[in-house]
């Protein structure tokens, strides 16, 4: 079923048995409190934001059979994936690997590296951990997009200038379109989502395009 989504810079027609849906990163260390997204002294409720816009497209991406895939960034136990220049950033004592309210921060099998309740995953749809920003970086995301013929991805998560942005353009260079939801990404600074967004759809849309959760439900449901 091929459908039309009014997006910026333009409409864009996807065929949505060659679309996956992709939530980046809603992982309880970056939108609750005493994770890493507040260790690093960010105002983690500004994330709330774009966790029912998420859901619903979740339900309904669910409910058209869409392919749905999550990432959790995180790192081993050990940290031996865990670069210096990443791990030495933040407050003393609030780094990644430290002891926190939900375990050892952003560290894989620990509390508040899991996805948040609202967006859990459910059978069948995988889950790719990655060590670094973009979800192409050092996993087998290709691979697993690759099996499925998916050519399109619908794109969610935070933070919209970070990772959400870094996944878009490793998408961009490997041949897939994407179209990046907006209320359903979120960041801890307003104007840094506003720029992610603007980036992405600039120049003619050079990483991909941008639409909205009501646009897209709207799509799929004509």
């Amino acid at each position: 079923m091929v459908i039309q989504i009014p997006a910026e810079p333009a409409p864009v027609g996807i065929d949505l048995g060659r679309t996956a849906l992709i939530i980046i990163d809603m992982q309880r260390d970056f939108l609750e409190p005493g994770g890493f997204g507040e260790a690093l002294g960010n105002d983690v409720s500004l994330l709330k934001a774009a966790v029912e816009p998420c859901r619903q497209v979740l339900a309904a991406a669910r409910e058209a059979g869409l392919f749905v895939i999550h990432t959790r960034e995180g790192h081993r136990p050990d940290m031996a994936d865990a670069p210096p220049s990443k791990s030495e950033r933040g407050i003393p004592s609030k780094r990644i690997g430290d002891p926190g309210p939900m375990g050892r921060i952003l560290i894989q099998g620990e509390p508040g590296h899991d996805i948040i309740p609202e967006l859990y995953p459910i059978a069948g749809e995988p889950v790719v951990d990655k060590p670094g920003k973009g979800a192409f970086y050092a996993t087998n995301l290709s691979l697993i997009l690759a099996n499925r013929s998916i050519e399109n991805l619908l794109v969610c998560g935070v933070t919209t200038e970070v990772c959400v942005n870094t996944t878009v353009r490793e998408a961009n260079d490997r041949g897939f379109r994407c179209i990046v939801l907006a209320d359903c990404c979120g960041s801890y600074f307003p104007e840094f989502h506003t720029a992610g967004l603007a980036m992405i759809k600039a120049q003619g849309g050079i990483f991909g395009w941008v639409s909205g959760s009501k646009e897209l439900l709207t799509a799929m449901k004509a």
